[in-house]
């Protein structure tokens, strides 16, 4: 039986593809991102003058130094709405007396808890892009090792024309590549947050002057390695919802890859197979594409997490939001910790992704020829009329004995005319131009 004692509610048992690749986002790590946040602070007074490095110092070895349990700080910051008003008092109580003013000096709970989030989604989105690009960079290998391997294209879940395995993956690196770039971007403009009580660091200016009070988000950005902000975004909250779309982007292309993978994995098609497949509880013979499975779920939530965050963003009135801005903090985290565990199966699906020719060359034959209808079209209507066309494709016949049989074709080669291998128009070309970037 599971113990009795209070523990995490959510350690990804429902959340399979979370599992071992959350660690960057969990409360423990958005608490230590919140100290964090605060002893950047005191160092950037000290780097414009406001008070010197000895007390700099001695605050931040302090704070660096505090323990604290994070179920009662979650605990506490229900009285005020957010975990920084009571984490502020544990951390002052740790700071010698005289020292004590200086943590969170000129500050707002917004303040910390906006960079402590921008922090953690920095993180989360390097570990994002390490593994997204992983996954790209085995694509585009397996593109190139299959890119004259002829398959049937599908539109509307029915053969269309030719294509080959080299195609197909190669417009899943292109997804995947766009995404990055849109991730990278994103991430690299999180920007610290500062503005005081109400967005215009009055405090601050009050104390130390206008000049030093312009300078100090900056300095405060740059403790961190965050981008300087143009003015605090207590209520402007693009920050927040470039990054979701830029998350959510990535997700999406990785859903790509993980539905055609479990499409063509399906034992009646047979053409890709995960490199290690799942097992099931009651049918010894099953190989499930797990990594497929795990990723379509991410692909399948990411959306609506991302509509949150703009659902909040437009929410977000006043100087503080009443209600948007808590929303958007989970909302967030768990759009981070969905992109940390689908880049990672995504990067494991795309490592050990194999293909079973001869299933290809079955399936692509498997109508007979007609998955050539189009040439067929336009080199035999003009000959025999689209009537007779129609009803050549119709007949139960065999394809080619068919057209050899017509009076009108008699100059053709029908072997060529049927082969699809000559039929996959710029497929080699895209994938040759992967190489050229994305």
């Amino acid at each position: 039986m599971p113990s009795e004692n209070p523990a995490p509610l959510d350690l990804g048992l429902l959340a399979p593809v979370t599992v071992g690749h959350d660690a960057l986002v969990t409360d423990a790590a958005v608490a230590a991102a919140l100290v964090e946040a605060e002893v950047a602070l005191v160092h950037a007074y000290a780097a414009l003058g406001a008070t010197d490095a000895a007390t700099a110092t001695a605050v931040a070895d302090a704070l660096e130094g505090a323990r604290f349990d994070v179920a009662s700080l979650a605990a506490a910051g229900v009285a005020g709405g957010n975990p920084v008003i009571p984490l502020v008092g544990m951390l002052r109580a740790t700071v010698p007396a005289e020292h004590a003013a200086w943590v969170h000096r000129g500050a707002t709970s917004q303040d910390v808890l906006d960079t402590a989030l921008m922090l953690v989604a920095r993180r989360a989105s390097a570990q994002t892009l390490d593994s997204l690009r992983a996954t790209a960079d085995v694509l585009a290998a397996f593109a190139t090792r299959h890119r004259d391997l002829v398959a049937a294209a599908r539109t509307l879940t029915q053969h269309a024309v030719p294509t080959t395995v080299g195609a197909r993956s190669t417009g899943w690196t292109r997804g995947i590549r766009r995404a990055i770039a849109r991730l990278e971007c994103a991430s690299a403009q999180l920007p610290a947050q500062f503005g005081g009580a109400g967005g215009t660091l009055a405090a601050t200016v009050d104390e130390f002057g206008p000049e030093l009070a312009a300078a100090l988000p900056g300095a405060y950005a740059q403790q961190l390695g965050l981008a300087t902000p143009d003015a605090p975004w207590h209520t402007t909250r693009w920050p927040v919802t470039e990054l979701g779309d830029a998350l959510v982007q990535a997700i999406d292309a990785l859903g790509v890859v993980a539905a055609d993978v479990a499409t063509l994995s399906r034992t009646e098609i047979g053409e890709l197979a995960e490199g290690a497949g799942g097992g099931s509880s009651a049918m010894p013979q099953k190989q499930n594409p797990v990594d497929a499975v795990l990723m379509r779920s991410a692909a399948l939530r990411a959306p609506q997490l991302g509509a949150t965050l703009h659902l909040a963003a437009a929410s977000a009135v006043d100087e503080r939001p009443d209600g948007a801005w808590h929303a958007e903090w989970p909302t967030l985290r768990e759009l981070l910790r969905l992109a940390l565990g689908a880049a990672a199966h995504g990067a494991r699906l795309a490592s050990g992704l194999r293909v079973d020719a001869d299933a290809v060359a079955r399936n692509l034959d498997a109508d007979g020829g007609r998955i050539m209808a189009e040439r067929l079209g336009r080199v035999l209507t003009p000959l025999i009329g689209r009537e007779r066309f129609a009803q050549l494709l119709a007949s139960g016949a065999p394809l080619a004995d068919a057209i050899r049989a017509l009076p009108e074709t008699a100059e053709l080669d029908v072997e060529a005319l049927l082969d699809p291998a000559d039929y996959t128009g710029l497929a080699g070309r895209f994938v040759d131009e992967l190489e050229g970037g994305a």
